[in-house]
């Protein structure tokens, strides 16, 4: 595995690859790798011939007070994991590369951004979509790889290759879950023992969801308040939201039909965690 921390060795590296009629898969993470992460490195390693994964804690996509310098980083273990899972380049961009002193020039998806996490935490999409392109521009991908636990920023992400024009194909994997339910996340690990259980909520919440959606229930206000009287049970510290929106445009639905997106942002102590479902009447969509 090679191990690159500048824009342009890994801009020759994709070059050079292209140049040898190589597919090159792009797996962009913070880091602190887990098993979500790894089985985007597996659908990558599946389809592409050059696996790249990149790991770079973006500091513009945090909001004043969050938790960017607390948030969890084990750079040695992270190797240790690309390389057993075949990673061939792992990308390590410094920041100061990446937004210099006098950087100036933003990515803004002005749409689907703006409701659910973009709602309450503006600006941060826009640190989204401005790395991601960046890693775009420096990976120079035939196909990216992002998972559905972070559904909205999927969904971003499609629309600006949509509408930038880049020649890249965006994969969705599947929410990874932990045995017991819980939406695997980097920042499980801040949970205590009590605040994990009650984590939980959360996909106890999206199964009422969707067993209400089942039964024939189809007032979105009546299924929220169901989930939202769930979650206040378990102790939660505060919810940020739960919406039912079109599984497309993430536009809030009053009526639930056809593929509907189920999402809720939760704090549990204080971790903010999020989660979500997209679910048809009788069935779970597949993905």
């Amino acid at each position: 595995m090679k191990l690159l921390n500048s824009s342009g060795a890994m801009q020759r590296e994709s070059l050079q690859a292209r140049r040898d009629g190589k597919t090159i898969g792009l797996v962009p993470t913070m880091g602190f790798l887990h098993q979500g992460h790894l089985s985007l490195v597996k659908q990558c390693r599946d389809q592409c011939d050059l696996l790249v994964v990149s790991i770079f804690v973006n500091p513009t996509q945090f909001l004043p007070g969050e938790d960017i310098d607390d948030y969890p980083r084990d750079w040695d273990r992270d190797q240790e994991l690309c390389v057993a899972a075949g990673v061939d380049v792992l990308f390590m961009p410094v920041a100061r590369e990446l937004y210099g002193d006098h950087h100036s020039t933003y990515v803004e998806e002005t749409s689907i951004s703006l409701g659910l996490c973009g709602a309450s935490r503006p600006g941060h999409f826009r640190g989204v979509t401005t790395v991601v392109a960046k890693l775009f521009n420096m990976v120079q991908p035939d196909v990216a790889f992002f998972g559905q636990k972070d559904a909205q920023q999927a969904a971003v992400i499609r629309r600006m290759v949509a509408d930038l024009n880049y020649p890249i194909r965006i994969v969705v994997g599947p929410t990874v879950r932990e045995a017991d339910g819980l939406a695997m996340s980097s920042r499980n690990s801040y949970l205590s023992a009590s605040e994990r259980r009650d984590a939980l909520c959360l996909s106890r919440a999206l199964d009422l969801a969707e067993q209400r959606y089942r039964e024939g229930t189809v007032d979105s206000s009546v299924v929220k308040e169901e989930m939202r009287e769930l979650i206040e049970s378990c102790g939660s510290s505060g919810i940020d939201y739960i919406e039912i929106v079109d599984g497309d445009s993430l536009v809030p639905v009053d009526r639930m039909s056809g593929n509907v997106l189920v999402a809720v942002a939760v704090r549990i102590g204080k971790t903010r965690l999020i989660d979500n479902r997209v679910i048809t009447r009788g069935f779970v969509k597949p993905l």
